[in-house]
């Protein structure tokens, strides 16, 4: 099924959830080889349905530039929809995604802990699929591929809902990846027990009121990952008992150290506010130090105000603009109020504030970033490794853009979203963000009353067994 139809009760919710735990329970004895085929299957029918899948792209954009126009879609959620970019490059990085997470080495079933607790008495930590995932998402349809790829590879079923704004592309994408399982030929090794790939690993929902009820489902679901704005993250937070991987804000912060390289500082910060305005990973605060504010910052400013940026100053910073000349004829730099920090703003605009030491840096950036990606601009080691272990984020960053908090650029062929949690997945989460462990043991008729002190009582033998000689020991 590639999408479910709009008439809605909680029973179909149940129905929806509970198919896609009967798929997740499958899914964990389906081979390395299966989830591959599936992969390069998926990845073929998306490149033969090409102009198919731009073409409803194309759909939606032209259905959302009216929904902008009338104030009811925000042009950052408009930024994202498209899923074709220029010269076709964001159609052939999706299609890349495909390849990279089918060329991850399958974590499922690997060993992370080996320990003899007693003769024939052996316990393994072995990695094992999360479960059932439903992820929420706005905008942004190239999703749907990357999180299918992920739950397939990681073991995982996903339930998959996609904004309104791009429903024709998510469509269209979830119709190429149902066609690719259903018709993906399986070759089955000598000796190799063969499980079929359940057709329900990806589902797609359609309306909001089958995420209201699914967000009740705990009982099938493990996991909820929303990826969009404040508001929807927020709201799903307050409305479930599901554990929820995510993050509410991207408001990230670049720090410009005494000791700050001006063309390093330049390159950076542009990149981080510039290439992509609407990213979460995107600077939003730039924080100087009152020793460059008339050296280093002043290239910056004059690099930004090129680019289009709107500043919003502090009175020392835009004293220093003021004194060094710089031109400013658009009217971009204007007085920074308190809410401008601790604000994600998703497009051409960025906040200022000048700090007289490292110290005072770090501790506005704990008071106001939302714990996603902070980085420092520095030649001084010592100081770039205190910002490191102070700032309270889930990157920290030493001469480089923001804009690397992604889970492709880390490598980890795609990701599900970023979190902030201290949980399990902090973060870009990639494809160990989906998965957890459970403990195997091997005994041979031993109780625990056995063991203890006293007459006839057994004690631990508590021997590692060497990792390497059990790594893949529980792979398919």
């Amino acid at each position: 099924m590639s999408a479910l139809s709009s008439s809605f009760s909680f029973s179909s919710a149940e129905t929806i959830a509970r198919a896609a735990r009967e798929a997740a329970n499958l899914m964990q004895t389906i081979s390395s080889s299966q989830k591959s085929a599936v992969l390069k299957r998926i990845r073929q029918v998306l490149e033969e349905r090409r102009d198919r899948i731009i073409e409803a792209n194309k759909e939606d954009q032209a259905a959302a530039r009216k929904e902008v126009a009338a104030g009811r879609l925000s042009a950052s959620l408009f930024k994202r929809l498209d899923i074709e970019g220029p010269d076709g490059q964001k159609f052939a990085a999706l299609l890349q995604g495909v390849d990279d997470v089918d060329k991850i080495a399958d974590p499922i079933g690997q060993v992370t802990l080996a320990r003899r607790l007693d003769t024939d008495l052996d316990l393994y930590r072995v990695v094992c699929p999360v479960g059932v995932c439903l992820v929420i998402f706005e905008a942004r349809p190239e999703v749907v591929v990357n999180i299918a790829c992920l739950a397939i590879k990681s073991g995982n079923a996903a339930i998959l809902k996609g904004g309104k704004e791009a429903s024709r592309t998510n469509q269209a994408l979830a119709d190429a990846i149902q066609h690719a399982i259903a018709t993906t030929q399986q070759t089955q090794t000598q000796g190799e027990a063969m499980s079929r790939f359940p057709e329900r690993a990806v589902q797609v929902v359609v309306t909001r009121e089958e995420i209201s009820s699914l967000l009740q489902m705990d009982r099938y679901v493990d996991l909820v990952v929303p990826r969009g704005s404040n508001s929807l993250v927020r709201y799903i937070q307050n409305n479930t008992r599901i554990p929820v991987l995510g993050h509410a804000d991207g408001i990230c912060s670049t720090y410009l150290d005494a000791e700050a390289d001006a063309r390093k500082a330049v390159h950076i910060v542009v990149d981080a506010k510039t290439s992509y305005p609407a990213a979460c990973n995107s600077t939003e605060a730039l924080l100087v130090h009152s020793s460059v504010v008339d050296s280093v910052f002043v290239d910056v400013s004059r690099a930004l105000l090129a680019k289009g940026v709107r500043m919003h100053v502090d009175d020392r910073a835009k004293a220093a603009i003021e004194r060094a000349g710089v031109e400013d004829a658009s009217g971009l730099v204007s007085s920074a109020t308190d809410d401008d920090f601790g604000h994600e703003y998703t497009d051409l605009d960025i906040a200022v504030k000048v700090v007289d030491s490292l110290d005072e840096a770090i501790d506005h950036i704990n008071a106001h970033s939302s714990k996603h990606t902070d980085a420092i601009v520095t030649e001084n080691k010592e100081n770039a490794q205190w910002f490191m272990r102070r700032v309270d984020a889930a990157g920290v960053y030493w001469n480089a853009s923001t804009r690397f908090a992604d889970g492709f650029r880390y490598g980890f062929g795609a990701e599900i979203g970023v979190s902030t949690n201290k949980t399990h997945a902090r973060g870009p989460a990639g494809l160990e963000s989906l998965t957890i462990y459970k403990y195997y043991l091997f005994g041979n008729g031993q109780g625990s009353t056995d063991y203890g002190v006293g007459d006839g009582k057994r004690g631990f033998l508590h021997e590692e067994i060497p990792l390497d000689s059990v790594r893949d020991k529980f792979v398919l």
